[in-house]
């Protein structure tokens, strides 16, 4: 896998604002495009950042308004655009009962396949090149958050070895780094292990979905490339967000900080933090010392290949 392309497109918790839309993350790897929650005027916020609409899978965090009301139109704006491939959603318990009502609100049968999956924290879907982890989490509701890991990829290639075992340049390099053996002209095997260096671990990004901390997000958080972990109120809202099974961005920045992540980014964030996160990031820097944002619309990440 090349591509792992992260855009947000809604960075507001619970209700949108005038600069934040509801929850909604578009994930580009390499050829798919997943989408995790699809809140209200998702598609909107797709047409305004340029992701496209050929959507491979879409995963529910839960089933909180704000999370997932956004497929009902989403799946008709598919449909009227002449979709005829299947499309899977997947999500925690209840998702066969609320994602079928969703399908079949307002149109009697989409022109496209829909299977609707649900998933249990520690189950993994693998797809090609990577696959995704379900994690369980605390919300006041069935939650999941995801983790999305790479395969290991192969180690880096010596060509220097590999001419000094006869190997010429050209496709026979090219066989050796897909891990094909070949046979040179006098007969002799050169075998893959014998020109690559060892595996290369694989990138990981997370996404926390709604949740208190826990030791299951940290867990699943561990070494990652890149941790998106809700933030959505601050110090001084702290027993709200112990009442609704919510995030400090203080306590997000812990995450990341025990998780030993690579870099951190929060989102979710209450309206009163809309115009102005910065007392989320000053909270969160005082428990993360890594690279740490506050996400906002239309924020887009190239998470880089592992050295």
């Amino acid at each position: 896998m090349s591509i792992l392309r992260l855009t947000f497109l809604g960075t507001s918790a619970a209700m949108p604002t005038l600069h934040r839309n509801v929850s909604g993350l578009s994930v580009k790897a390499d050829g798919d495009l997943l989408l995790f929650d699809c809140g209200e005027g998702s598609q909107r916020q797709m047409i305004k950042y340029g992701t496209g609409f050929s959507v491979d899978a879409v995963f529910f965090t839960h089933f909180h308004a704000d999370h997932y009301l956004g497929i009902i139109g989403f799946l008709r704006t598919l449909g009227m655009g002449g979709r005829v491939e299947p499309l899977t959603l997947y999500g925690p318990l209840p998702a066969k009962k609320v994602l079928d009502a969703a399908i079949h609100l307002g149109v009697e049968r989409l022109a496209f396949p829909v299977d609707i999956q649900e998933l249990r924290g520690g189950e993994f879907l693998q797809r090609k090149g990577y696959g995704i982890r379900a994690v369980k989490v605390d919300h006041r509701v069935n939650a999941l958050g995801y983790a999305l890991e790479e395969d290991l990829r192969p180690g880096r290639f010596d060509p220097q070895a590999a001419m000094k075992l006869g190997v010429p340049s050209g496709p026979d390099f090219g066989k050796l780094q897909k891990g094909q053996s070949i046979t040179l002209a006098d007969g002799t095997v050169v075998k893959p292990e014998q020109v690559m260096g060892g595996s290369r671990q694989g990138r990981k990004v997370v996404i926390s979905g709604d949740t208190r901390p826990c030791a299951m997000m940290i867990e699943a958080a561990r070494d990652a490339d890149l941790l998106i972990h809700e933030a959505t109120f601050s110090d001084d809202e702290q027993a709200r967000a112990i009442e609704t099974r919510h995030s400090t961005a203080r306590e997000a920045g812990r995450i990341g900080h025990e998780a030993k992540v690579k870099r951190l980014v929060l989102t979710h964030l209450s309206s009163r933090h809309d115009v102005d996160p910065r007392p989320l990031l000053e909270q969160a820097k005082q428990e993360y010392s890594g690279p740490l944002e506050i996400a906002f619309d239309g924020f887009s990440i190239e998470v880089p290949l592992r050295e």
